[in-house]
């Protein structure tokens, strides 16, 4: 079982950057691959970013040269660092295994842009 902790979200303006936290605990965190994924109002929760065990990362088209996903494995946290924020990314920002795991979602940390 794993536990899944994010935060660093909050309100700003666009243009601006934050820095979102992934805070892991439970078995292998190093051998799984990670991801955020998001959840805008009225839209279905989608893949922002993937980095695998060896720290290769892919990124969805609409994040791809603003957001930076890493890892810290000795610390069991994976980062997102997001700049160049628009009102689009408004939503709130999770972070599971790739492939997720349903039962592995935790309450997410919410990223609101203001235009």
């Amino acid at each position: 079982q794993v536990q899944l902790v994010e935060s660093g979200g909050g309100l700003v303006q666009a243009g601006g950057s934050l820095r979102l936290s992934c805070a892991a605990s439970g078995s292998a965190f190093s051998n799984n691959a990670m991801a955020w994924y998001r959840r805008a109002p009225g839209k279905q929760r989608e893949l922002v970013a993937r980095i695998s065990s060896g720290g290769s990362t892919n990124y969805a088209v609409a994040v791809k040269d603003r957001f930076a996903i890493s890892r810290d494995n000795a610390k069991n946290t994976v980062y997102l660092q997001m700049n160049s924020l628009k009102p689009e990314d408004t939503a709130v920002y999770y972070c599971n295994l790739f492939p997720a795991i349903w039962n592995y979602w935790g309450q997410g940390t919410q990223v609101t842009v203001s235009s």
